[in-house]
């Protein structure tokens, strides 16, 4: 069976998706602090996985349009769902006496996990969503130009929806509205100032993408742009 690069491609890019948003949520519950002046900033450790997710749903929605992000995204969010379930029945299992890791620590680390992912389920489809939505308004207002507003604008909306919704989820009644809040500005800033950051990479994505699909990509962005009004396929080919 012989696959087309369209093909390929979308296979290769939903793969570090999920590997990525996966990462991000089992990794979440961990909080660090970084030291600006003598302040010292709180965050998960769900945003150093983030900054991919942006590239690649970026990417998705220039080439194979809303749906298929949208196919993405519900395929992403039953993958966190049976993660969730997994874990579930990895705490209900009894470790063996000779286990490197005992059950007191397996459960303190992946039953936080847990709150996290429940929280991440919810704020992951607002803010892709939103993501999705925003990013085609803008591509149309402005005519298929200025990548890096709509790649951009497009995750300012959905993080700030995500950032909030996931830390509140998760951890409402464990701690106090004042913490929660700053953890969420505090993600949220950081994940504005890196998407600006790699905005660079978008744009060498793009160049390698356009190389590597040939006339098939400049077919495939111009019925993404244009989905609203046909169908398209989620992955051509």
């Amino acid at each position: 069976m012989q696959f087309h690069r369209p093909f390929k491609l979308f296979f290769v890019l939903g793969s570090i998706f999920i590997t990525f948003l996966l990462m991000a949520e089992v990794t979440g519950s961990k909080w660090f602090q970084v030291l600006i002046g003598n302040k010292a900033l709180t965050m998960t450790l769900g945003v150093i996985p983030f900054p991919i997710t942006f590239i690649v749903t970026d990417l998705l929605n220039e080439y194979y349009g809303r749906r298929g992000v949208r196919y993405l995204t519900l395929v992403g969010m039953v993958m966190i769902v049976l993660a969730f379930f997994l874990l579930q029945l990895d705490m209900a299992i009894p470790a063996a006496g000779n286990s490197p890791v005992d059950d007191h620590s397996f459960q303190v680390v992946f039953f936080n996990t847990g709150q996290v992912i429940t929280g991440s389920i919810v704020a992951y489809l607002i803010g892709q969503l939103v993501d999705i939505q925003v990013f085609h308004l803008i591509r149309k207002k402005t005519k298929n130009k200025l990548l890096w507003l709509r790649a951009t604008g497009s995750t300012i909306f959905s993080q700030l929806l995500d950032s909030y919704v996931v830390i509140f989820v998760a951890y409402w009644g464990t701690y106090d509205f004042q913490t929660l809040n700053s953890i969420s500005y505090t993600n949220f800033f950081y994940k504005i100032f890196i998407a600006i950051g790699i905005t660079p990479l978008i744009y060498l994505a793009h160049y390698w993408i356009e190389r590597y699909l040939g006339e098939d990509a400049h077919k495939m962005a111009e019925a993404a742009l244009k989905e609203g009004k046909e169908e398209v396929q989620p992955y051509p080919g």
